[in-house]
């Protein structure tokens, strides 16, 4: 029988499983403003948030949002 510490060996989570479990466990919220799963005006409260709490994300200048060239 093999034991390994919490974190070593075994199978790994995925990265929506950690987010649940943050969420779940901690009332920690990590969420990408590009997560399709959410609706424009969702997203763009995401961004909001975002930028008030932490500021422009460096992102922001690449992200294309329907202006022509």
């Amino acid at each position: 029988m093999k034991w390994h510490p919490r974190g070593y060996g075994g199978e790994r989570r995925s990265a929506d499983e950690v987010k649940r479990d943050g969420w779940r466990e901690m009332g920690v919220l990590a969420i990408s403003a590009a997560d399709p799963r959410l609706s424009w005006p969702e997203r763009e409260l995401v961004r909001q948030l975002g930028e008030k709490l932490y500021g422009p994300s460096p992102a922001a200048g690449r992200v294309n949002h329907g202006a022509r060239s």
